[in-house]
């Protein structure tokens, strides 16, 4: 089948933040062969509040219903709103459920990555990229008749990092969110686009702390928080899995949960992946083994916004958490690269792999044919 888009983005021209980032959707996303949505992606303009300039997509699947629940699907440094509606199936699943749409906002950055990390974005009503996603869901509501109650957000990586934001400066607008390979709101506060000392895992707050964070993101407010979803896996070299443990003290203290979790299960959703339930409101899932390319579980995080059949989707967000159980996925998605294969010699990454770099520590010798490729100080890759 043909993908037809409404509008087209200019080809990025990475800049150096771009290129020595290695996203989900580099080695995934690719793999997953043809995409099958029915309809087509389509580009808004003049969607409202929007000053840096990020492009709305909408997937509206067809014979979608009077009123339904929206998705903001975030997409990786270096992707495009296009590269995560292919490499995704929340089309596919709008398709077939008919009850929710779909936004792909897509970065303005030069490298495709989201603004996580100024004052503006981090703030209620600040600026920044954040704001302009926000917007995006008020026209979605004007426009499409959007229910308010039933708006969600998931990303990868920077989408991830994006979802940690949004969860923490515009609690209002979202019901809950699942975020893959990212880190906590705030990690990335300062004046660049990257945070070394984030992204290598040392940066080390209370739970208190990263708390407050949260909380100082919209001053004063004292409703309700949107569900929240953390995944990681345990060989991530290039968000490294320390900040899953941070984001975990992060999102309990907001909660007001204890640790450890109440019920943590084996295998769950797949062999070796581990999940961790602290509360109604918030789950953390760590997969063993697995890198910065973490696959994206497309059922678990419906079942999580309470979107699969025979689920409620209009209680707030301080409803119990859904089943554990996975619904059967649409599609089957492609396994996990390994991290690294080791040799006699050592350790080697594999294709699309983070190989050296400033502060990195990981391996540094690549698995044929592929050859570590310099791309800036603090990143080079397996190409």
């Amino acid at each position: 089948m043909t993908l037809h888009f409404a509008s087209t983005t200019t080809p990025r021209t990475p800049d150096m933040f771009g290129l020595f980032v290695k996203f989900v959707g580099l080695a995934t996303f690719g793999a997953l062969g043809a995409f099958a949505a029915l309809g087509q992606l389509q580009q808004v303009s003049n969607y409202g509040t929007n000053p840096t300039g990020v492009q709305m997509f909408v997937y509206r699947p067809p014979g979608l219903v009077a009123n339904p629940a929206l998705v903001v699907a975030m997409h990786y440094c270096t992707g495009t709103a296009q590269a995560y509606f292919s490499g995704t199936q929340y089309a596919n699943l709008a398709d077939s459920l008919k009850t929710f749409m779909v936004i792909y906002p897509d970065a303005p950055d030069s490298g495709g990555c989201w603004d996580v990390h100024t004052d503006a974005t981090l703030s209620h009503n600040g600026g920044g990229d954040s704001i302009a996603i926000v917007s995006m869901v008020k026209y979605a509501i004007a426009n499409y008749g959007v229910d308010s109650a039933r708006v969600f957000m998931t990303g990868t990586s920077s989408g991830a990092m994006m979802t940690n934001v949004l969860a923490g400066a515009y609690p209002d607008v979202f019901a809950a969110g699942a975020a893959f390979a990212g880190v906590p709101y705030g990690c990335f506060q300062g004046p660049s686009m990257w945070n070394s000392a984030c992204a290598s895992g040392q940066t080390t707050k209370t739970g208190t702390q990263w708390g407050d964070m949260v909380r100082n993101g919209y001053p004063g407010y004292t409703g309700p928080r949107p569900k929240l979803q953390i995944w990681q896996g345990t060989q991530d070299t290039t968000l490294n899995y320390h900040n899953f443990g941070e984001g975990i003290k992060q999102w309990t203290n907001v909660f007001g949960y204890s640790t450890p979790a109440q019920t943590t299960q084996s295998n769950s959703p797949l062999n070796g992946w581990t999940r961790s339930t602290f509360g109604p409101n918030f789950q953390a899932i760590s997969a063993q083994g697995v890198s910065h390319n973490i696959p994206v579980q497309h059922n678990d995080v419906l079942s999580w916004f309470g979107l699969l059949p025979g689920q409620s989707t209009t209680q707030p967000p301080v409803t119990t958490v859904p089943p554990v159980t996975t619904v059967p996925p649409v599609t089957t998605l492609p396994p996990p690269i390994p991290s690294t294969t080791t040799t006699a010699t050592g350790p080697l990454q594999t294709q699309w792999g983070q190989c050296g770099g400033t502060g990195y520590t990981g391996p540094t010798a690549c698995q044929s044919p592929f050859t570590c490729t310099f791309l800036n100080n603090w990143y080079s890759q397996c190409q």
